[in-house]
């Protein structure tokens, strides 16, 4: 399968001289039909019996032209010196450095700067997912019947239970048809293009994509003990991915009409605010009182119908804004691969 370097893309602003470094592999080596893409903090350990496995998984499926990216994320312990040992072993081995842990998301997006598959896969270096299933994840996706396929983790592992409720919650937020969406996954290249700039929200890869229109597809994957190292992530990531969730299902539900969530408050707190002016009035003419909280609840129901409705407002412009963004940088990238000549193959 042909394919052609991906464009440089000035709009994903996490790649700098100053913060990456790049060495092993040649962007003409070749077509490569699939990019692994490996982000690594400190996995010297496990990073030698990874490419044995990968280079063992490609060898057994020849019809498929196989790369791997390994990202090393900011490490501090010996990945980069042991991974330029790897780069002279193993040809299909590309390295790319961030001087400073950047975390998983922009390793991905740093990772798809410098691949060349059409195809990418997202496999962490700690040996909990074996190379060996990364040819049944891209099988699908080759022959044209997925966008994306994730693995749904098989075995006993840690933190199964903060993972069930992240699942379900998950589920019920966003209404994707996969059991699990916080494990590896192979996806076409375009996207990358649609998943947000944002810190961790590769966790939300699955949603945004099936919001965008991609189908997806789920295959079961073994999960395994780590081979080396301990975890990156503790108990408290808990509070900061629900609320990441939360951003998430907002920018998918109202990202781009905001009014329609905080217009409809505004207008919902005014009525409340005319019928309870109503009330007061008539507790006054029939009544013959007055009734100091039901003014003070007119008060505020008009006050913040009038905040949540400029907020709306606010919000909308800050949407179109984006839309306008989003369909320059589409302009641009349609004549930067218009201008530039494929490569041969």
């Amino acid at each position: 399968m042909a394919t052609h370097p991906p464009p440089t893309r000035p709009s994903y602003g996490v790649v700098t001289p100053a913060e990456v470094a790049a060495v092993a592999g040649s962007a003409d080596r070749g077509a490569v039909d699939v990019s692994v893409l490996v982000p690594a903090k400190d996995e010297a350990e496990n990073l030698p019996l990874f490419m044995e496995q990968a280079a063992a998984a490609f060898a057994s499926d020849r019809r498929t032209k196989y790369e791997v990216v390994v990202v090393d994320d900011g490490s501090t312990d010996d990945t980069w010196n042991v991974l330029r040992v790897l780069a002279e072993r193993y040809d299909f081995l590309r390295l790319v450095r961030h001087r400073r842990q950047r975390g998983i998301a922009d390793a991905l997006r740093t990772g798809n700067l410098h691949a060349h598959g059409d195809v990418l896969v997202f496999f962490p270096a700690d040996l909990q997912y074996k190379p060996e299933d990364i040819p049944r994840l891209v099988v699908p996706i080759l022959a044209g019947d997925a966008d994306m396929v994730t693995g749904y983790k098989q075995g006993v592992y840690e933190k199964a239970f903060v993972s069930r409720i992240y699942n379900r919650l998950s589920r019920a937020l966003f209404k994707v048809p996969v059991r699990d969406l916080n494990s590896v996954k192979a996806y076409r290249r375009e996207i990358m293009d649609v998943i947000p700039i944002r810190p961790d929200w590769h966790r939300y890869m699955i949603a945004i994509a099936a919001v965008e229109g991609y189908s997806l597809q789920e295959i079961p994957v073994p999960l395994y003990p780590r081979h080396a190292g301990k975890s990156k992530f503790g108990v408290g990531r808990i509070p900061v991915g629900v609320l990441d969730m939360l951003s998430v299902w907002f920018e998918l539900r109202f990202g781009r009409k905001p009014l329609l969530l905080f217009g409809s408050l505004g207008a919902g707190l005014f009525a409340l605010g005319v019928l309870v002016g109503l009330a007061a009035i008539a507790v006054r003419l029939f009544g013959g009182v007055g009734y100091r909280p039901l003014l003070t609840l007119v008060e505020t129901c008009l006050l913040l119908g009038s905040v949540f409705i400029a907020t709306g407002l606010l919000g909308e412009q800050i949407a179109g804004q984006r839309a306008q963004i989003r369909e320059l940088q589409r302009q641009l990238d349609t004549l930067r691969d218009s201008t530039t000549p494929p490569s041969e193959s």
